[in-house]
């Protein structure tokens, strides 16, 4: 019922919305004198807030037309590789003929899509063959392509894998932390061949026992009947995935937004006087961001229930008692962290994350303890938050060359970052990073305040 009333709400501001269009395009045409008064500006900037706030923001493009290599332009097209019911698997094909590294992003399914990760993309362009796995919104899937579940996830990450093949980087952004290193741990317990060559999880919940949030706590307090019966809704009857079960992604993002809602509000009160003041760039880095943030998908309820409780409420793979079921067999298999010994690992952590707070994704390295000590890496971001870790300064200046340099420190065989490219972002100094006598690898100052007995140890090979 609350899909259908969302739905009825929508469509009773249809009028509301359209008039509040019109005065704005009315109010701001150069051709009006009142457009150049404090009066126009004011009831302009008061009809677009009204225009903004009672629009529905659709499936926003990557808008990638293009990436910088070594000082020149270089076009970049989006191609399909696999289209599936649930997911499409891209690849922005570079018109290069460098031999980068081949990156595979898995995005989130977790309300958004994939193009929140546009600047995550943008970053690694220049320097990567970038694939992404682009979630489709459940609404617009018919009922007759079945449903979609963890498990569906981890078989849709294997098929990707198997295709791309063994010389793949998997980057997981938060919530795919937990299904990345279950694929890549059924694939080195199969001993696959596909096995890709490096994983890096970022800001993702591996083990929420370790440092609660409000994500967290909400999930531990909750029984998984009180999600099924609150937050999971069918889709309505006009759409194509009618009568789906979902969690909508609306739902989400009031979740999201009420969590920094006083952030939020001033965020719009401030885009407000940017208007008023006729301030257009900084009104325009508002909008992007928001024409973003304020799109939303519906999630598979299968996939969203089976989440909370394997991840949330039983954290069944920090225990190792993960199972994932093989679509091929019907049978469960284990899946064992201790089992990866080829795949090299990077964690990422952000020092004011409130969604994957700090330990959560660290956890991946108790348990993948096969794992030689020279192929576990860490990096902690500091005054970075969730959002942080993937998009911004920090993330392209700090956080991007970190990745850059694990990746070709496990791809040796692969092009050279050119140096021009290393001059505008450089590569990381090489002492910044030191591993202690325990193999950990991180900065500094990371070592200092989590592993003080190891801080002074003298390390050799500086990362």
């Amino acid at each position: 019922m609350l899909y259908q009333l969302y739905e009825l709400q929508h469509a009773m501001l249809t009028p509301l919305r359209y008039q509040a269009e019109f005065s704005r395009m009315i109010l701001k045409n150069p051709w009006n004198p009142l457009s150049y008064t404090q009066l126009g500006r004011t009831l302009g900037a008061s009809a677009e807030m009204v225009e903004r706030v009672t629009r529905r923001f659709g499936k926003p493009d990557f808008e990638l037309p293009e990436t910088t290599i070594d000082g020149r332009k270089v076009s970049v097209t989006e191609k399909v590789i696999v289209e599936k019911p649930f997911c499409r698997l891209l690849n922005f094909q570079r018109s290069t003929k460098r031999n980068d590294p081949n990156v595979l992003i898995v995005a989130p399914m977790s309300g958004h899509y994939a193009t929140l990760l546009r600047g995550t993309v943008e970053a690694l362009l220049p320097h990567h063959n970038v694939y992404i796995t682009d979630w489709t919104d459940t609404r617009q899937v018919p009922a007759q392509e079945g449903t979609f579940n963890l498990d569906s996830y981890i078989t849709y990450l294997r098929e990707f894998l198997s295709l791309l093949g063994p010389e793949t980087h998997l980057i997981a952004v938060c919530q795919p932390a937990v299904p990345v290193l279950a694929t890549v741990s059924v694939m080195a317990t199969e001993d696959d061949p596909n096995q890709p060559l490096s994983m890096t999880l970022m800001g993702g919940p591996i083990d929420t026992r370790v440092s609660k949030t409000e994500v967290t706590e909400l999930a531990e307090t909750r029984p998984l009947k009180w999600f099924e019966q609150t937050v999971v809704h069918n889709v309505p009857a006009y759409y194509p995935g009618a009568f789906r079960k979902v969690y909508p992604g609306f739902v989400q993002l009031t979740g999201f937004m009420s969590m920094n809602l006083d952030r939020h509000v001033g965020s719009h009160m401030k885009f407000f006087h940017h208007l008023v003041s006729g301030d257009g760039d900084s009104a325009e880095g508002h909008r992007k961001f928001y024409d973003e943030y304020l799109s939303v998908m519906d999630i598979p309820a299968e996939f969203y229930l089976q989440t909370v409780e394997t991840v949330f409420q039983r954290h069944l793979l920090p225990r190792n008692k993960m199972k994932w079921r093989d679509p091929t067999s019907d049978q469960l298999v284990d899946v064992r962290p201790q089992d990866i010994e080829r795949t090299a690992l990077l964690t990422i952590e952000g020092e004011l994350d409130d969604i994957s707070a700090r330990g959560q994704t660290t956890a991946a390295h108790e348990l993948c303890h096969s794992l030689s000590q020279n192929k576990q890496y860490h990096h902690f971001q500091l005054k970075t938050g969730h959002y942080g870790i993937f998009n911004g300064r920090k993330w392209r200046e700090e956080i991007m060359p970190r990745i850059r340099h694990f990746i070709r420190d496990i791809d040796k065989d692969k092009d050279p970052v050119p140096k021009k490219d290393l001059a505008k972002v450089p590569d990381l100094k090489p002492d910044l990073y030191v591993r202690d006598k325990h193999g950990v690898v991180a900065t500094r100052r990371w070592l200092k305040e989590h592993r003080p007995e190891n801080y002074h140890y003298k390390t050799k090979e500086p990362m």
